[in-house]
């Protein structure tokens, strides 16, 4: 039973419009904190704002240097 207030990490990429894979980069990241319960993540609903205003889609590589 998860807790009230809280999400899995399936519930907020459904709410943030993005995959899993990204919702779990975000939380190794350090930008969206979560509760590790077993080999699931908990996010609070709150901690979505966190990362609400996020560009879309993947940074830009850094190109080197010639």
């Amino acid at each position: 039973m998860i807790p009230d207030g809280m999400m899995t990490t399936k519930e907020a990429s459904a709410r943030l419009g993005v995959s899993m894979r990204r919702v779990l980069a975000l939380i190794k990241s350090g930008r969206l904190p979560s509760l590790q319960f077993g080999r699931d993540h908990l996010i609070k609903e709150e901690d979505l704002k966190l990362v609400e205003d996020r560009k879309p889609g993947r940074p830009r590589k850094e190109q080197k240097a010639a």
